[in-house]
């Protein structure tokens, strides 16, 4: 029952502008390193010739387009995994917040580079191009906002959770170049400006709602992803057995998930420890037989919370069922964060 959720979570279903951050950036970077390495010297961040040529047309291009295709790659994986945010909050408020952070992060950029030279005497003349100010600024509501879920342990001490992955690629990205820290610095700076209650910045650089219309019109339907099938997909010869146990996992980690959410808030709200191992048995030690009573005592275990319409229609417009939003909503003690974590989770 949560297949259809999860093949939700795989593409790009209503995500239309994080599916065109995707293709549009990362093919003009493959062309200008394939084909048209002549013109990548309107694509370079060129600081000098901003500030002492007034050439603002660079800010344009070369905070669009990366030149380096390491930059490109990881940058691509990272709006991949950020995309949950533009089902989170929709399409307008996602736009939003990537034009505030990018244009608080150009401003930053010059700051920094300044206080820079003016501490070290350091002069910098370009730093590395493409859309990197937003993509690191997405990591201030990406720490925030999505519940940090333990998945495994490596060596029985390093945890390995459902945010590790996007940590590594952020790292990975942050040392690719000379000068991206200050690219990462004024991202990070940004999204704090813009992701703060106190300074109101959302309300300033917003995108309007005409110009949201326009484009919903235009680009959404070329950008936009169809509802994927809610069929199981197997390999090529796979037996019935192999089927009913990938559908088994499934519902083992939907259990798992809502009894993490469950003693989670039990434990916030009483305190004391968790028994993990009598809560999670390890899932070689469940039969085909057994399923169902194990079914049943996780249903007179978890309580049902009441559930708020309004949060099951803020579920319902990131594009899950009402089934799975009433679900993930009594799992999780009617709290929408830790709901929408294991919808997109599972």
């Amino acid at each position: 029952k949560f297949v259809k959720t999860y093949s939700r979570n795989i593409y790009l279903y209503k995500a239309p502008l994080s599916k065109s951050l995707l293709l549009v950036p990362s093919a003009l970077s493959l062309l200008l390193n394939l084909l048209f390495q002549h013109y990548q010297r309107f694509f370079t961040y060129n600081l000098k010739a901003v500030k002492e040529d007034f050439q603002v047309w660079r800010l344009v291009c070369g905070r669009t387009v990366c030149l380096d295709l390491k930059d490109t790659f990881c940058s691509s994986l990272l709006i991949y995994n950020f995309r949950i945010f533009e089902r989170r909050y929709g399409s307008r408020k996602f736009s939003s917040f990537l034009l505030g952070s990018w244009m608080l992060s150009s401003l930053f950029d010059l700051l920094l580079v300044e206080a820079v030279q003016y501490s070290f005497g350091i002069t910098i003349n370009s730093l590395p191009s493409g859309f990197l100010g937003p993509v690191f600024a997405l990591f201030i509501p990406f720490y925030c906002s999505v519940p940090r879920v333990q998945v495994t342990q490596i060596l029985g001490h390093v945890s390995i959770t459902n945010k590790t992955l996007v940590y590594i690629l952020g790292l990975q990205l942050l040392t690719s170049g000379s000068y991206i820290w200050i690219v990462a610095l004024s991202g990070l700076i940004s999204g704090m400006c813009y992701n703060s209650s106190v300074l109101k910045v959302h309300r300033v650089i917003c995108v309007p709602s005409w110009v949201a219309k326009v484009f919903s019109w235009t680009l959404e339907p070329v950008f936009s992803s169809a509802e994927p099938s809610s069929e199981v997909r197997v390999g090529m010869g796979a037996t019935v057995d192999i089927q009913r146990q990938q559908r088994m996992e499934l519902l083992d980690r939907q259990i798992m998930m809502s009894q993490f959410a469950q003693i989670s808030r039990q434990r916030q709200q009483q305190g004391g420890m968790i028994n993990w191992n009598r809560l999670f048995p390890p899932l070689r030690h469940r039969r085909n037989a057994n399923y169902q009573d194990n079914r049943q005592s996780e249903q007179e275990v978890l309580p049902h919370a009441e559930v708020s319409e309004e949060q099951v229609a803020r579920l319902m417009e990131m594009g899950f069922s009402r089934v799975d939003a009433l679900e993930a909503l009594r799992a999780s003690n009617n709290d929408l964060n830790v709901a929408t974590n294991i919808l997109l989770q599972h």
